[in-house]
């Protein structure tokens, strides 16, 4: 069961994003460069992530040698970019390398596998909130389009506007989804008098 001090004591250990990518190894980082610079928000998923007001703890298991994660994680980061962490209401995101945490990955398993990435929402008691992993439907979409194809793409590996677009949209989704519930939650709302 992932608890509360389990997910802080992962949480605590992960790392921001910068500090995670240099640990890429120097034939993965073009691949994650050209994503980062790729990956943005619209003016309207940027005014819907502004109303989020509660404190969001997001841990992304992922991996530097992974292609999905390339594709995704710089979405993330753009994501909590738009809204960082002050004054108790934000997202705090954080990064772990796979490998290097099999008992967390083994805790998450989806569809029985380590997948990556796997991105973990917790509350700001790092109480579990969500969990969304390997790819969003959009992503799912476009693979099962083009009959099937390789299930984890090489880092680099081209990625079609649309398809970004797409992705992008359902990540924002998602954590509009866990705002909601952070805003809505009862617990919170009768702690912060709201």
């Amino acid at each position: 069961m992932v608890t509360p001090a389990i997910l802080k004591r992962f949480f605590d250990k992960a790392e921001p994003f910068a500090v995670y990518l240099s640990h890429a190894k120097p034939h993965e980082r073009p691949g994650w460069d050209g994503l980062v610079a790729r990956a943005k928000l619209s003016a309207e998923q940027r005014a819907v992530i502004a109303t989020f007001s509660r404190t969001m703890h997001v841990l992304c298991i992922s991996g530097t040698w992974c292609g999905d994660c390339v594709q995704q994680v710089p979405i993330l980061l753009r994501i909590a970019e738009a809204k960082p962490l002050t004054n108790g209401a934000g997202i705090d995101l954080r990064f772990l390398e796979r490998e290097a945490n099999l008992e967390l990955a083994d805790m998450v398993q989806i569809c029985g596998g380590r997948r990556v990435p796997t991105v973990i929402f917790m509350n700001e008691d790092h109480e579990f909130v969500s969990l969304l992993g390997d790819r969003t439907l959009a992503r799912y979409r476009a693979i099962a389009a083009s009959s099937l194809g390789p299930a984890c793409p090489m880092p680099g590996a081209p990625l079609p506007d649309d398809q970004m677009a797409a992705t992008t949209q359902d990540w924002v989704n998602e954590f509009e989804r866990v705002a909601l519930l952070l805003r809505l939650s009862a617990k919170l709302r009768e702690r912060h008098g709201d």
